[in-house]
């Protein structure tokens, strides 16, 4: 009787939670000599970013179902996945939203010229009233720290001379009326075609100088070489101002100018996702995002954790997101028809041959769409069938879905030239909307139909969402 009383008691204080949960039976930190770490145990809880929703991690059917018309190599067997949780841009990436990139780069490239011809600065008056104002922000600091007199001294350290940082707060004058002296002039009038390169008398960027300079991690070498050292980072600089000749070269006779001359600069077309993109410049533009939050959180007083990277979707999770929590979803809104009860389509795509638009009352449009016009999926993403086919991180292969993983799948071939394209655009007909249609492109080609939207991870630990607004 005293056994069976014993084995009960010890029953009774299991814990009856799949999660083992309970309360802590170790000590305070440092007591009794214990090896116990010091951090805060508050949980951690992931932040959204602004413009993102949060796709919950889970089990799905991958490949077509659906009959296959065409019965290419693209389609897709059917593999049941494992996919992590992820925030995922609710939109494709805007013009307006590419346009703030391009505007950081000319901005940097103009401050750097403007610091090196400042030396070390002078008596400008702080307002950008003079070209010394915009001297590198430790030709100006009069207390350094001892690190930035080290720094100085060494020339700074590999990779980021902290010696070179820019003052953003003197404001850079693009005016030509506004210009504070001569030699301010001289630097940004470098940055403009010169006047035998101009049509007429308008002043146009030389957009040719508009480069990205980053670094990223190359894991395929680190697993290789099995270590992550110097020969792990990957130096790329890329042109990222977009192909605007797409809209001529992709349809060769047609009257296309209009979006040519009009489509990625003028106001109108500012929510319109961004085209004439290679995957080379998206990936520069994930990397750039990062760097923009890493950026304000160091800038914080008390300074937040670096974020995690922005990047591309897999090709898996893209398909994933695209279903919208629905099983065996034809199309990104459940059902197998591309219309609803009231006669209206629901994605923006070419519903007939030769028609791109049948009848604008059943809310198509003859080109791009902008975003957020047509409803969104179960996930709460626009437009992940139609408007704009979208870059997926992963190679393409046709094989693919054969010999990749069942947890997290992607291939990562850096250097295979194939891209996976998913979603279709608003030139393809109603087969390359389902959410299993897989294509591809050359990662070096822009097309007037292809754009991209960019996710973030969420750790597996994270126990719920941050809001953030605006």
């Amino acid at each position: 009787m005293k056994r069976i009383f014993l084995l009960l008691l010890s029953a009774s204080v299991a814990s009856v939670s799949c999660s083992g949960g309970g309360s802590s039976s170790v000590g305070k930190p440092g007591t009794k000599g214990e090896l116990i770490p010091r951090e805060k145990t508050k949980s951690f809880v992931a932040e959204r970013p602004f413009g993102m929703v949060a796709i919950p991690g889970g089990s799905f059917v991958a490949g077509q179902a659906d009959v296959d018309f065409t019965d290419s190599p693209e389609k897709a067997p059917l593999k049941t996945v494992t996919v992590s949780s992820f925030f995922m841009d609710e939109a494709e990436t805007t013009n307006a939203e590419y346009r703030v990139f391009i505007n950081y780069v000319r901005d940097s490239i103009a401050r750097t010229m403007l610091a090196e011809a400042a030396g070390e600065g002078g008596d400008g008056g702080g307002k950008g009233t003079g070209i010394g104002d915009y001297a590198y922000l430790a030709k100006k600091e009069e207390n350094l720290t001892a690190y930035q007199e080290y720094l100085e001294g060494a020339g700074g350290r590999d990779g980021f001379d902290d010696t070179k940082k820019l003052d953003w707060k003197i404001p850079l004058h693009w005016n030509t009326s506004k210009y504070p002296d001569v030699e301010y002039a001289e630097v940004l009038e470098s940055m403009y075609l010169p006047a035998s390169s101009r049509v007429g008398s308008e002043r146009l960027l030389d957009v040719s100088k508009l480069k990205y300079n980053y670094k990223w991690g190359d894991m395929n070498t680190a697993l290789a070489e099995n270590e992550r050292g110097v020969n792990f980072l990957r130096s790329e600089s890329i042109a990222i101002y977009p192909d605007t000749t797409v809209w001529v070269k992709d349809f060769h006779f047609a009257y296309n100018e209009p979006l040519f001359e009009q489509y990625f600069w003028h106001k109108a077309y500012k929510d319109y996702p961004v085209v004439g993109v290679t995957w080379d410049q998206a990936r520069a533009y994930c990397n750039f995002r990062s760097k923009l939050k890493t950026d304000y959180n160091e800038s914080l007083k008390r300074r937040k954790q670096r974020p995690i990277e922005f990047r591309l979707p897999t090709e898996m999770e893209w398909e994933y997101a695209a279903r919208g929590g629905k099983q065996n979803a034809t199309y990104p809104w459940g059902g197998p028809y591309l219309m609803d009860d009231r006669g209206c389509y629901l994605a923006n795509f070419k519903p007939k041959r030769g028609d791109y638009m049948e009848d604008a009352k059943l809310g198509t449009y003859m080109y791009v769409a902008p975003v957020r016009k047509f409803k969104k999926n179960g996930f709460g993403l626009f437009d992940m069938a139609g408007n704009v086919s979208e870059w997926t991180e992963s190679a393409y292969n046709n094989s693919s879905y054969g010999f990749s993983s069942t947890l997290n799948p992607s291939t990562k071939d850096k250097e295979d030239s194939k891209r996976s394209v998913r979603g279709g655009s608003w030139k393809d007909v109603g087969y390359m909307l389902m959410t299993g249609a897989r294509d591809f492109e050359s990662k070096d080609s822009a097309r007037s139909y292809i754009g991209f939207r960019t996710v973030q991870d969420i750790p597996e630990a994270a126990v719920k969402v941050k809001r953030v607004t605006r």
